[in-house]
């Protein structure tokens, strides 16, 4: 007997019907980055009937814009943190495990110009590595002046005494949202990006009962019941915590972190430069990702948090003038490819501590209605804040008692040829266990393989691929989030955008006025990813 095509779990018609056809919820979770998905897989894995719900596209504000790391935190080890470094280090390793088609090892050298820095930094890596344990990713290392010239290509050698060569993980941050929202909804889940709430729900008891949101498509609103909501929207949780108590103390001060994107000639190497101490305290990384250098960051405090934070000439400034000071060849604004700027939902309230002294632990806060607020931490931690909040949720008899269980959970991709955790991730590779249905697409149709951008291995298919599977739903989604061209070379995107807009169109069944919207939508956002626009 004959069967049709599998259902797609991932198509929107199909998630958004999920909302009529369940009744109430479990647990609904107010933002899709890295602490909203981790806290809604962290559900399914319970067992609790899980709804995610994002006001633009998954991890489009802060969790896309990150450094790239998955890690300890070295800096938090001269900060005296050993509790949080020894989780982030048990988390980082967990990440290696369960996504190790994104997440990789990456060699991370500090260079030595004075008489004490070698010591010193080769003994409190030590530390590092003692605290990873078991999930150790390589032994720190001290290097001669010449080996760590030759790890480093690019570096200054005048004043070089050797270097620390240490080990910390890579990944694809933007990536990896997305095949957690996918994980959500292998595990039963229901996600939805474009999906803003509006207003919380209460019962007649003044305890929140779940939310009112609009699909932002259709501007259909919907009234969602749940036992549980949990606000876990980073630099945005202050504005959800004002529909269940307007006028509450804010929980977060934004502080913005800028990111350069560089050709990968100005240090071709496989190694990272990290630089603990700047002239102001800050701790500056030079990463090789994805065939470029990204060069970042900074630390600012900013008074309002936007999806679109832009960069500060002084941070520009900062970024450049401290680069040249260890680059043989300075780079200048016009070698700069991309510029991409994330918020971190600092503690607010700390009066006379700088946002680079604030914690980076996380928080949870349960208001008096029973509306559960996650913030801070990191991407490293997403799983264990994740945890964390529905232990909170169950101890405050919000949910049944039932233990976690992600810290094995293989993400989506994972499981198919596991890449070499020494290895560097081709481009295709980052798709794991999709790869060989990727691969399928182009072959049944051959002009799927055709680039999108000829200086980019980026490929049409995957256009179709984000559409059909990854809640791909705009030009920006794809370019930013599903690709990462925007954050590699902003012109390259804006080339790509006509291809994109048409290949979309034809999948989500669009007409040539919205590609002509989109096309002009992305130019428009990729402006602020160039210098002099």
């Amino acid at each position: 007997m004959a069967h049709g095509p599998l259902p797609n779990p991932y198509r929107r018609e199909t998630l958004v019907q999920q909302l009529t056809d369940v009744p109430a919820w479990d647990l609904i979770v107010i933002g899709g980055g890295a602490t909203g998905l981790g806290v809604a897989l962290d559900g399914l894995s319970r067992g609790y009937r899980t709804l995610l719900l994002e006001q633009a596209d998954f991890a489009q504000g802060t969790s896309s814009r990150s450094t790239k790391l998955v890690h300890g935190g070295v800096r938090y080890l001269a900060q005296g943190d050993i509790g949080l470094v020894r989780e982030a280090l048990h988390e980082r390793g967990l990440l290696l495990q369960n996504a190790s088609h994104l997440c990789h090892n990456q060699a991370f050298i500090i260079p030595n110009y004075n008489r004490w820095g070698g010591p010193f930094y080769t003994l409190g890596l030590k530390l590092y590595d003692l605290l990873a344990g078991r999930l150790s990713l390589g032994a720190s290392t001290h290097l001669s002046r010449a080996e760590t010239l030759r790890q480093l290509p690019g570096l200054r050698p005048a004043g070089l005494r050797g270097g620390v060569r240490y080990h910390d993980g890579q990944f694809d941050d933007a990536r990896l949202a997305v095949n957690l929202a996918q994980t959500c909804i292998d595990h039963g889940g229901t996600a939805l990006n474009y999906f803003p709430v509006r207003a919380l729900l209460k019962d007649a008891r003044g305890r929140v009962a779940g939310v009112r949101a609009r699909d932002q498509e259709t501007g259909r609103d919907y009234e969602l019941r749940a036992r549980t909501v949990v606000n876990a929207t980073g630099v945005f949780v202050d504005a959800v915590r004002q529909f269940d108590e307007p006028g509450a103390r804010p929980l977060v001060q934004p502080s913005q972190g800028v990111h350069l994107v560089l050709d990968q000639s100005f240090m071709p190497g496989a190694a990272a430069l990290m630089i603990p101490s700047t002239d102001d305290g800050r701790v500056l990384f030079a990463v090789p990702w994805q065939g470029r250098l990204v060069l970042g960051t900074t630390d600012t405090p900013v008074p309002n948090a936007t999806l679109e934070p832009h960069a500060q000439e002084a941070e520009i400034d900062f970024l450049l003038r401290t680069a040249a000071r260890y680059l043989t060849r300075p780079p200048t604004r016009a070698d700069v490819r991309s510029i991409f700027v994330g918020l971190r939902p600092l503690a607010a309230g700390e009066a006379g501590t700088s946002t680079k002294e604030v914690s980076r632990r996380h928080k949870i806060v349960a208001s008096a209605s029973g509306l559960v607020t996650i913030t801070g931490g990191k991407w490293t931690t997403y799983r264990r804040m994740g945890q964390d909040t529905l232990d909170r949720a169950i101890a405050l008899g919000q949910l049944p008692g039932s233990p976690s269980q992600t810290a094995h959970l293989p993400i989506h991709g994972a499981g198919g040829t596991p890449t070499e955790m020494t290895a560097r991730p081709g481009h295709l590779a980052a798709y794991g266990s999709d790869q060989p249905a990727l691969g399928q697409l182009i072959a049944d149709v051959p002009a799927l393989g055709e680039k999108l951008d000829a200086q980019f291995e980026f490929l049409q298919a995957e256009v179709v691929w984000a559409a059909r599977h990854e809640l791909a739903r705009t030009v920006e989604d794809v370019l930013a989030r599903r690709v990462r061209l925007l954050f590699l070379d902003a012109a390259a995107a804006r080339r790509a955008a006509p291809t994109v807009a048409a290949l979309l169109a034809r999948e989500l069944g669009f007409d040539s006025a919205w590609q002509a919207r989109q096309v002009t939508a992305l130019a428009e956002v990729a402006r602020g990813y160039q210098l002099g626009g």
